[in-house]
């Protein structure tokens, strides 16, 4: 049974004796009933929150987000451009250990709902560049979890042996998944400060000049050191934002450029499809499991046909020396893009050099005399079939469905 906020409330004078509480009202956290939270007004003026976790689960989450704060020194705050709760004190209802933390004021975006441009797309990409840009020694000295890029594979491994077992997600997901997990490429990052996985709706906004700004950040539980992809898996919820949340993250870094970084935060957000499923079955849950692999369903419908990476056989040297050799290529200057769906034209720009400085251009090679005739077009490109055009709204369709999953699972953490 839910406790009132009275009797929150109440509590906050034994992890702050020489306070009153002075009002009280009830504070909805968006967190399916698994904490009760109150804020109360206190006679010195501060206005704080009360958290009581509800269960096991919550009560460790709490215990692990009153550790992060007390890692947050004031000197990590003072690099931070948005605020962290305080932690005041603590206290205990009903067997289960709270906390009486800052009251930060401020709006919340759902990822579905972010809009494109610049205010809250970029103040979380900023905000979020911010929390990884923090020295990995303030994670380390306060014991707090590091793992580094091998680490991070291996569980990915560990976890797709997991679904494996369960025998009944999709074969073609399965696969997909590990044909990622082989890429070493993929891998290759640099482990940084991160919060674990976190939510746009962790975030708290405030319009200044009529611009959103990114002013608190309220979870901090998941604080570690890991792969930065893991704080923007949720991208794939926000469509229209997503370019704008990557390109601001990246401008704000100082450290080399991650090219992989999106498809590893796409691979991310697509396994906890299947951590839901392991979740499921591990506590007997038809409801879930079902759940699951509905979901599981309509992603494998949404991505068939379509790697997260390009062929970890052939890398772009091995695909230029294939190039130079096939005599159907012409001599003059020649389009490397990456004509690949794992990255869109704007993703890529974040790795390139300017597009306006000139590039070199491939040597003339000497040819053997022979002019160059039209190609017939027909034998490589089919004559147009009506069914080309359903099999390819289908697909979209499929896409489409697969996207609308991702963001119902995205909004039920």
């Amino acid at each position: 049974m839910a406790r009132s906020p009275f009797t929150l409330a109440a509590s906050v004078t034994s992890a702050l004796p020489r306070t009153n509480v002075v009002g009280v009202a009830a504070l909805t956290e968006r967190a399916a009933g698994r904490f009760d939270s109150a804020v109360a007004d206190l006679d010195d003026g501060r206005r704080v929150v009360v958290r009581v976790p509800s269960d096991a689960d919550a009560a460790a989450e709490l215990a692990d987000e009153m550790r992060a704060l007390r890692a947050l020194t004031p000197g990590v705050r003072a690099l931070l451009p948005f605020r962290a709760p305080e932690l005041f004190g603590e206290t205990t209802l009903d067997g289960m250990r709270g906390a009486v933390l800052e009251f930060i004021e401020g709006y919340r975006v759902e990822a579905a709902h972010l809009p494109a441009g610049r205010g809250a797309a970029t103040g979380l990409g900023t905000a979020i560049a911010a929390v990884h840009t923090l020295p990995v020694s303030v994670i380390r000295a306060a014991g707090l979890p590091a793992m580094t890029p091998e680490q991070v594979r291996d569980d990915v491994s560990r976890l797709l042996d997991r679904v494996a077992a369960v025998h009944r997600i999709p074969v073609s997901l399965l696969s997909r998944w590990s044909r990622a997990l082989a890429v070493d490429r993929l891998w290759r990052f640099e482990s940084t400060v991160v919060l674990g996985g976190i939510a746009p709706e962790a975030f708290l906004f405030t319009d200044i000049a009529e611009v959103p700004r990114v002013v608190g950040l309220l979870d901090w539980h998941g604080l570690s050191v890991g792969d930065p992809a893991i704080d923007l898996r949720w991208i794939a919820s926000a469509p229209d934002a997503a370019d704008d949340v990557i390109a601001a993250y990246a401008s704000e870094g100082v450290r080399a450029p991650d090219a992989e970084l999106r498809t590893r935060a796409r691979l991310y957000a697509e396994l906890e499809f299947a951590k839901w499923l392991v979740h499921g079955d591990d506590n007997g849950r038809q409801d879930i499991t079902d759940d699951a692999l509905s979901l599981l369903r309509a992603l494998a419908d949404g991505v068939v046909d379509d790697d997260l990476v390009v062929d970890p056989s052939v890398d772009i040297d091995d695909a230029l020396a294939l190039l130079d050799r096939d005599p159907r290529t012409a001599s003059g200057s020649i389009d490397t893009s990456m004509q690949t769906d794992a990255y869109g034209p704007d993703d890529v720009s974040l790795f390139t050099d300017d597009p306006d400085e000139p590039g070199s251009v491939a040597p003339e090679r000497e040819g053997d005399g022979e002019e160059t005739a039209p190609i017939e077009m027909s034998e490589w490109v089919g004559a147009h079939d009506p069914a080309d055009g359903t099999a390819s709204a289908d697909r979209t369709e499929a896409k489409r469905a697969s996207d609308a999953a991702l963001r119902r699972w995205a909004a039920s953490e």
